[in-house]
């Protein structure tokens, strides 16, 4: 039974996410505080993925599968949009930007390359490598793919390091002058496309030259450039230290003389804190991360400007240890705020990266050849945070809380029973039962007399009614800096929430309350949701 539940639960959430790319919405896209919506006044939740075409001016994997094949594989895993990168000097060095994709591979003795995009897409292969970019953008809007086009370097390369020459305004190759030609020119060829629904306009600004007042004045420089040649498209500005920290704006924002088209940026990673999620408590790293993310980027979205997490992913075999922990804090993060977000990566491999050929990129959510999704397990519980929880004409109904679980992306649905059926299993996202945590501590179900109790050390949990919610075991309290361990007490014993066999959730002795270890299974986390599917 367990089995069949889970394999049901994946199909309905792969009909969903089939569902949810049949058709793009009204376009173009404006912001509404922190929303970002369509011309019907609907929030738009953009589930991005990054497709790198940065390093050869050719975007990755087309020497590997036929575009329109990738195009639709992406839709079918429930992206609506692509986080499309791309190098100014495509554009703005005669020398590159008349270079079709074959004198590109062999620029770099990619023969194999040749070959293969001989097979998998002829017809890109001796056009320009401006012009592939124009067919690819113009293939994920036939498949209903948004587009950002995000300007990744300047000297088509690598990205990043603070010392690549390619960092911060003034750097050996980035000249402030050349970025907005580029600029200029990538907005104005995409006018008119309508599936090109906004321009980042500097991925991860770094270095030594990092400055404040530069970055006031290019960035708005820059946000005025692309808003001229192109007013359609949302126009979106990236952080200092790699866009981790937009601190700055708490204090000065940014002077541009449109509105209703700016978004911020943010990236978060294992590595912002990877001593920390390798040898720290998961517990306290996550709530001082999540702490520095509030400080220094999260902030806008209570000033009323959309945020939207550009960049975040983990290495998809699942033996890092700092990923593994990162993640499921992440996956909270994400559903609490309901966040706008852009996953690293869509590329199961590289052309070339850093002198390797047709590297393996392990946080590609495609395999190697781009034939097969790499890690089903991972897609199935990113496929939550694909659609909104909540978001300015999507419901009308009253807020609720959602019982989420980070590490397998589940929910408790909602049950038509009454009481509700035990033993109490997680399952799709898409239906949820309405919670509400209440100053008690109770876990009731919302405009119910139902609450969550335990019922002893490794039995699952079941339903209490009126008085029986006034009981030590119906009181659960968030032990934890990360606030994701609910306990109760059984008699001496302190339980926590857990995770069973076949989604079961049960209650047992709460663990990893200190030290290095693993507590993902014990990690619930409430969300706030006003979407009802009746």
């Amino acid at each position: 039974m367990g089995k069949f539940y889970t394999l049901f639960s994946f199909l309905v959430l792969l009909i969903i996410s089939i569902q949810k790319v049949l058709a793009l919405p009204t376009l173009p896209l404006h912001t509404n505080s922190r929303w970002i919506m369509d011309e019907d006044e609907k929030r738009v939740k953009l589930a991005c993925v990054n497709w790198a075409g940065h390093l050869l001016m050719v975007p990755e994997g087309l020497s590997k599968q036929p575009l329109d094949k990738i195009s639709k594989k992406i839709a079918s895993m429930g992206f609506n949009c692509v986080r499309l990168t791309w190098p100014i000097f495509m554009v703005t060095n005669q020398t590159l930007s008349s270079m079709t994709a074959r004198e590109s591979f062999l620029s770099a003795n990619l023969v194999e390359s040749v070959a293969g995009m001989q097979v998998n897409n002829p017809s890109l292969l001796n056009i320009t490598v401006v012009q592939v970019f124009q067919e690819v953008v113009k293939n994920l809007g036939e498949n209903n793919v948004m587009v950002i086009l995000d300007n990744h370097v300047s000297k088509p390369m690598w990205c990043c390091n603070r010392y690549d020459g390619n960092g911060f305004f003034g750097d050996r190759y980035f000249n402030p002058r050349i970025w907005l030609d580029g600029l200029n020119k990538i907005a104005t060829l995409f006018n008119g496309v309508s599936n090109v629904i906004g321009m980042s306009l500097r991925n991860e600004l770094r270095g030594p030259r990092t400055n404040n007042t530069v970055w006031y004045n290019f960035m708005q420089k820059g946000a005025e450039v692309v808003h001229d040649a192109n007013p359609n498209v949302l126009v979106i500005l990236s952080g200092n230290d790699f866009d981790k920290d937009l601190g700055m704006l708490k204090n000065q924002p940014v002077n541009v003389s449109f509105k209703e088209k700016l978004v911020f940026e943010i990236h978060w990673y294992s590595f912002a804190a990877t001593d920390g999620w390798r040898n720290g408590n998961p517990n306290n790293v996550c709530a001082s991360q999540v702490q520095f993310l509030k400080d220094h980027a999260f902030f806008l979205l209570d000033q009323g400007y959309p945020l939207f997490m550009s960049e975040w992913g983990v290495n998809l075999r699942g033996n890092d240890v700092a990923d593994n922990r990162f993640s499921s804090c992440a996956f909270a993060l994400a559903a609490e705020l309901d966040l706008d977000w852009g996953l690293w990566a869509l590329m199961g491999s590289y052309y070339y990266r850093e002198t390797v050929m047709a590297m393996n990129e392990y946080y590609g959510v495609l395999n190697w050849d781009w034939s097969e999704v790499r890690n089903s397990s991972f897609m199935q519980r990113l496929s939550a945070l694909q659609s909104p929880f909540r978001g300015p004409g999507l419901s009308d109904h009253e807020q609720y809380d959602v019982i989420y679980h980070p590490f397998t992306g589940l929910c408790v649905p909602k049950s038509s029973d009454a009481p509700p059926v035990v033993p109490v299993k997680l399952g799709s996202c898409a239906q949820p039962e309405s919670w509400t945590y209440t100053p008690e501590k109770n876990l009731q179900i919302k405009d119910a007399y139902y609450c969550l109790k335990a019922d002893g050390e490794g039995k699952p949990v079941k339903f209490g009614t009126d008085g029986d919610c006034n009981s030590p075991t119906a009181k659960w309290e968030r032990i934890t800096s990360s606030k994701f361990h609910f306990s109760t007490m059984v008699g001496n014993t302190t339980l926590c929430l857990d995770l069973g066999s076949n989604n079961t959730i049960l209650t047992n002795q709460c663990k990893c309350l200190t030290g290095s270890c693993e507590p993902a299974t014990q990690w619930f986390h409430i969300i706030p949701s006003t979407i009802r599917y009746d």
